[in-house]
């Protein structure tokens, strides 16, 4: 059966008897209540007035938007398509940890629960309801963007749950209103919601930045913002539970990391649907589906009130709570460790050369008792070599079997989909790699340097939280105090107990002894990336910035310095990555043209060089000589406006 007819088949049988409108006749009951709300008829009327507008074309237009992204759960359709979710979902085996899941069950039965999880792919959407409707969970409410709302899918969807929602607002005033009614009201019926706290897919296999929409509607639903409304007073708490979603492998990684390459999104529609539905027919592994911490939102909101912090900085903190807790619940892939290795070396390994590169890892982690995905011993020779196995047979390998031994390497073109898989478990090791340049920075000082209060552990310090802020816009640190008691961990780790002092021999002999070494792993491919752009950036002077033209400079020289060997990594050409570094450039003020900016930027360039150098010693230091053509410092050139 061809993936048209199934898709089809599928989509028809999960259709009520007489589809009509795309809601059923009687609207969800949400909506009802909505309407004859007299705090939200208040709202409307408030809204009119503000905008000018007649009160009458406000209820028309918040009613339509209601009826938009209103969803129902119908028995029937929820039945027809969680079979319509297990058949995109074919190309896996879904892991799931049934203890947590009974803990989670119980909460269910006495709260509401708002589902925040990690997105990673459109099976998302399929992996997270069908998991929680099979152990008979209370219906969920599932936010989606609008742009997948398709005929016939979309009247479908809206019926088990899924709440199709628009992602540019700034400009539609009512919808917002709306939005945040509805909510308020869903929380208030004790509904189940789930979304995505990236709002989108990740690009790089990490977590994105959090968007707050959601989030700073379900921390007013949860609070009393108004003392003679009774609806606020009896509005329930809702229990936050931070869900991790991780694949071995995905079919869709491919066609990201093109546009990470500068190519268009492919637009969702039907022909979408079905291409996508096709993909799924090659196995591809495990997904795995973990719990994180759940925690109240009301409680921490009221602790973040008594800190002090309140309005959209505690909706911020809260939405970095999330993000930490789904990391932490987020195992680590036999996957990602493979292609850790892998990218790092950039040449053919044999198996036991993979093995060797791993098992430091392996016991580091460990040590830091993070989670395994399906508990993977990830010393045992047969699943790293099934791993191996199985990133050659969708390509992102490449293998050669006519010498003495088999040996294997990234395939070309691979690198960014490798990095995908690796970064689903790089926020384990940044603070170790931090930690790394922190002990080489004490190990290059001078004699009789002169040093700060604290000496040279104070350097070390100093230096780890320079990287902290370099990398701010990348990965989630904890708050500065947090940062400091992790590497500390680290420390102790690297160096064991009892270290109060440090000399730089000291500091260089215990990196040398030290096992794993990561920074070169884990951060050279950012640095890297970075550092184009701030040469890019640079080359500009004092003048002013278009930021579409430094990006799409930065694509062109970038891959210019992989062909010359510049950067260590293909992976570092990567849209995703120089946005990043386009967001620190703009958060130091540099993207803005001016007497002085000129200078600033070359600093910014001349902080990434050295980061990369010191980089690329860690990587020497492992025995992983980094065969890089460092880039010269710019020359003083005339402007383009003199060149033209």
């Amino acid at each position: 059966m061809t993936a048209v007819r199934r898709v089809r088949d599928l989509a028809r049988a999960a259709l009520p008897r007489s589809v009509g409108e795309r809601l059923p006749a009687a609207p969800p009951q949400e909506v009802t209540q909505l309407i004859h709300d007299k705090r939200f008829q208040r709202a409307v009327a408030a809204a009119a007035d503000e905008q000018g507008r007649d009160e009458e074309e406000v209820w028309s237009e918040v009613k339509g938007y209601l009826h938009e992204m209103a969803a129902a759960h119908d028995d029937r359709t929820s039945q027809g398509w969680a079979r319509l979710g297990d058949w995109f979902l074919r190309a896996y085996d879904v892991l799931v940890d049934e203890d947590d899941m009974q803990e989670l069950r119980r909460l269910d039965r006495t709260h509401s629960l708002a589902l925040a999880f990690s997105h990673r792919s459109y099976l998302d959407g399929m992996v997270i309801p069908n998991a929680l409707s099979s152990r008979r969970f209370s219906p969920t409410y599932t936010f989606g963007g609008a742009n997948l709302n398709l005929p016939v899918i979309g009247t479908v969807a809206s019926r088990t749950g899924l709440i199709f929602i628009r992602r540019s607002t700034q400009e539609i005033p009512v919808y917002r209103l709306a939005l945040r009614s509805y909510i308020r009201q869903m929380v208030t019926n004790k509904r189940n919601l789930a979304w995505s706290i990236e709002g989108g897919r990740t690009r790089t296999g990490k977590l994105r930045p959090p968007v707050h929409g959601i989030l700073k509607y379900l921390t007013d639903a949860v609070e009393d913002h108004d003392a003679g409304d009774s609806l606020d007073h009896d509005a329930p708490d809702v229990r936050v539970v931070p869900l991790s979603v991780v694949y071995d492998q995905l079919h869709e990684v491919s066609l990201m990391t093109e546009e990470a390459r500068g190519a268009n999104k492919t637009p969702e529609d039907w022909r979408w649907l079905v291409r996508f539905a096709r993909l799924q027919r090659n196995r591809l592994g495990r997904a795995y589906l973990t719990v994180g911490e759940p925690f109240s939102l009301r409680e921490r909101m009221a602790e973040l009130a008594a800190e002090g912090v309140t309005g959209h900085q505690a909706v911020e903190r809260v939405a970095l709570d999330i993000s930490h807790r789904i990391n932490r619940a987020t195992p680590v892939t036999t996957t990602a460790i493979v292609s850790l290795a892998l990218l790092g070396a950039d040449r053919a390994l044999t198996v036991d050369e993979v093995l060797d590169t791993v098992e430091p890892l392996a016991a580091y982690i460990d040590a830091r008792q993070w989670p395994v995905a399906g508990a993977a011993d990830l010393r045992d020779r047969a699943t790293i070599r099934r791993a191996l196995a199985e990133l050659t047979r969708s390509g992102v390998l490449t293998a050669y079997d006519r010498g003495t031994e088999p040996v294997w390497k990234i395939g070309d073109d691979q690198h960014l989909v490798a990095a995908f898989y690796r970064n689903t478990v790089i926020h384990i090791l940044v603070e170790r790699a931090i930690g790394e340049l922190a002990l080489l920075t004490v190990s290059e000082l001078e004699p009789g340097a002169e040093l700060p209060a604290g000496g040279e552990l104070q350097v070390g310090w100093e230096e780890a939280k320079r990287m902290r802020d370099l990398l701010k816009f990348e990965f989630f640190f904890p708050s500065r105090a947090g940062f400091e008691d992790d590497l500390r961990t680290e420390l102790r780790l690297l160096v064991g107990e009892g270290v109060s002092e440090m000399t730089p021999q000291k500091a260089r002999e215990l990196l040398v002894g030290a096992r794993p070494h990561l920074a070169h792993l884990v951060l050279r491919p950012f640095l890297d990336a970075y550092l184009v752009v701030a040469d890019r950036l640079a080359d500009r002077g004092d003048g002013p910035v278009d930021e579409a033209d430094l990006l799409a400079d930065s694509l062109a020289v970038g891959q210019q310095w992989a062909l010359q060997r510049r950067v260590a990594s293909e992976e570092s050409v990567s849209l995703e990555l120089f946005r990043t570094a386009l967001a620190l450039a703009r958060h130091k003020g540099l993207l803005e043209g001016g007497e002085g900016v000129g200078s600033a930027r070359e600093a910014f360039a001349a902080e990434l060089r050295d980061s990369v150098r010191r980089v690329n010693i860690i990587g020497e230091i492992a025995g992983e000589p980094v065969q890089v053509v460092q880039p010269p410092a710019p020359q003083p050139q005339p402007s383009r406006r003199e060149n033209a």
